[in-house]
């Protein structure tokens, strides 16, 4: 029995979990095996999923110590919203984890020192969401409807709004997606150097 961990791009008939159980957990440079996912939910080194892994990167080049922050992540997914609540919690950060039947959302963001929006709708998080001075990561990604035929992107975070009130915030584009590229990168030359030390043992 497969359970599926995450949505990948795969045609319908493909059973995502299936695939994800068949990676080597060595070379799940993604973070997404179930042996991983389970490492870091306990505290135990693993490969971690890219773009959660590059938005505590970015949030630690705003404040190098994030102990203490209330931070709240709205979005509960595998792929983003659960491991980055585990990575802060990890930082000794407070922790919320909102969503979409979260009751009076625009409260609970408003209480983050540190809020990642990571809920897949076009600027869903308004600019009055933001306590001042906040660090804002923004994981959205949207395409939305611009001048003539032209499609333009926007994150979860209206921006205009949300930067008049936040200490820091991402852009989108240029902001989490060039961290998630390199924290791949990143992966892949952690698990090519464990197995070749593996190697060198043996």
């Amino acid at each position: 029995m497969s359970f599926v961990l995450v949505q990948l791009p795969l045609p319908a008939q493909i059973d995502a979990g299936r695939i994800i159980e068949a990676i080597d957990p060595a070379k799940d440079v993604d973070g997404f095996h179930p042996i991983n996912a389970g490492r870091l939910a306990t505290g135990q080194p693993a490969l971690v999923p890219c773009t959660p892994l590059g938005c505590v990167m970015l949030a630690k080049s705003v404040r190098a110590d994030l102990g203490g922050m209330d931070a709240v992540v709205i979005g509960r997914s595998n792929i983003v919203g659960k491991p980055v609540a585990q990575l802060l919690l990890a930082e000794n950060c407070t922790v919320t984890i909102a969503h979409s039947r979260s009751r009076d959302l625009p409260a609970i963001a408003r209480r983050a020192d540190l809020l990642i929006a990571a809920v897949g709708r076009p600027e869903f998080v308004r600019g009055d969401w933001i306590k001042p001075g906040a660090i804002v990561i923004d994981v959205g990604i949207n395409r939305v409807a611009g001048d003539g035929d032209r499609h333009r992107l926007v994150g979860d975070v209206h921006f205009a709004e949300a930067r008049q009130v936040a200490g820091a915030i991402t852009p989108v584009p240029g902001g989490v997606g060039p961290m998630t590229i390199a924290c791949l990168l990143r992966n892949t030359l952690t698990a090519a150097t464990a197995r070749r030390n593996i190697a060198l043992k043996i």
